[in-house]
């Protein structure tokens, strides 16, 4: 019997700015979640943060 999801997204971090606001996405068994942050010393710590919790090499900066 096959898995009920075998297509699932990798897992990934992204960080990027929109108007002065800093934005990270995270994706990880298929939901996703973004968080705002005004300064972008907090939005890449919290990058950082799920980087190691998810098991990641790198995030990607947009």
């Amino acid at each position: 019997m096959e898995s009920a999801n075998t297509n699932r997204a990798p897992a990934r971090v992204e960080v990027g700015e929109a108007c002065g606001e800093w934005f990270v996405r995270i994706v990880a068994d298929d939901e996703e979640l973004t968080r705002s942050f005004d300064l972008e010393s907090f939005a890449l710590s919290y990058a950082e943060g799920q980087r190691i919790r998810l098991g990641l090499s790198e995030f990607k900066r947009r």
